[in-house]
């Protein structure tokens, strides 16, 4: 057996199914089925019955799963102080962030900058992805907080609720639908558009709104960042929709943001693992984060 067995049979557990498991390890269904299968081999026996598509733990199950997340959470302690190791622990301390790739562009390197002036004795470690794959950083240790959108896709949690900001539309400086000051979605009919990808859920929620009007979006690229989207939109190559936020953070770019109709509302936060006590580094860093971010936009009381 090995590792990524023992995880994959923990993640069954907490979710109870294969799928749920393939979300939480970021792996997909077969991956974690064919994970499954392999620890069910070495053990001997089955742990789940499989009833119409359905996955029920055995007696044996039950029984193995305190063993099997200790011993998970165990070695994943060892892979964190491995990596505090490499970085030489006895002079540095770890604080492992995971944010948005759009975030490390132009809002973090600035917010990370002006806390390292007071704590010269860490090394920073910033992991970038999705907020699915924040969450999932966060659950399996490998990040000790992550900047998420709430509600999150995963339980387990304990979140601090950060701030909340609209989705805007942004365009080209010269684009014809500057003139308006609120963008409504009717506006977009025949408009070529950067959209994030398919799997967002920002993505989602718009193809709610398009649908609910009749309207079928001119997709003309797809991007998987907040920068990207701006980037490809300060080429002219299309307007977006994309939360408030990080889009200000692009304002260098020669692009025009205008609000967007009907609302599209984001709540943001920071999550950490439920089960484990913050050291005062990880809180000094959220702090220091949630203030920094307050400035840009009121946070939420």
């Amino acid at each position: 057996m090995n590792l990524k067995q023992l995880e994959a049979f923990k993640a069954i557990m907490a979710t109870g199914s294969t799928i749920g498991a393939a979300t939480r390890m970021g792996l997909s269904q077969s991956a974690v089925s064919r994970l499954l299968t392999q620890f069910e081999q070495t053990l001997g026996f089955a742990l789940f019955l499989r009833k119409k598509g359905r996955l029920m733990a055995t007696p044996e199950a039950e029984e193995l799963l305190a063993e099997v997340s200790g011993l998970v959470d165990g070695l994943q302690r060892i892979q964190r102080m491995a990596d505090e190791l490499r970085i030489g622990r006895s002079h540095k301390s770890l604080l492992k962030v995971a944010v948005p790739t759009s975030m490390t562009q132009e809002l973090l390197p600035k917010i990370v900058a002006e806390f390292l002036k007071s704590h010269d004795d860490i090394v920073v470690e910033l992991l970038t992805g999705s907020y699915d794959t924040i969450e999932r950083a966060v659950l399996d240790r490998s990040a000790d907080l992550g900047f998420v959108r709430l509600p999150t896709e995963l339980p387990d949690f304990d979140i601090e609720p950060l701030l909340e900001t609209e989705g805007v539309c942004v365009m080209p400086a010269d684009h014809p639908l500057t003139r308006y000051p609120v963008i409504d979605v009717q506006h977009l009919r025949n408009v070529p558009l950067v959209l994030l990808g398919r799997q967002r859920a920002l993505r989602a929620e718009l193809n709610q709104v398009f649908r609910a009007v009749n309207l079928t979006p001119q997709v003309r690229i797809e991007v998987h960042s907040v920068g990207a989207a701006c980037s490809f939109v300060a080429e002219g190559l299309g307007v977006s929709i994309v939360n408030g936020l990080l889009a200000s953070h692009f304002a260098h770019l020669p692009i025009v943001t205008r609000p967007f109709q009907p609302t599209l509302r984001y709540e943001f936060g920071l999550a950490f693992r439920r089960d484990e006590q913050r050291s005062p580094l990880v809180s000094a860093f959220a702090s220091h984060l949630k203030q920094r971010l307050g400035e840009s936009i009121n946070p939420v009381q």
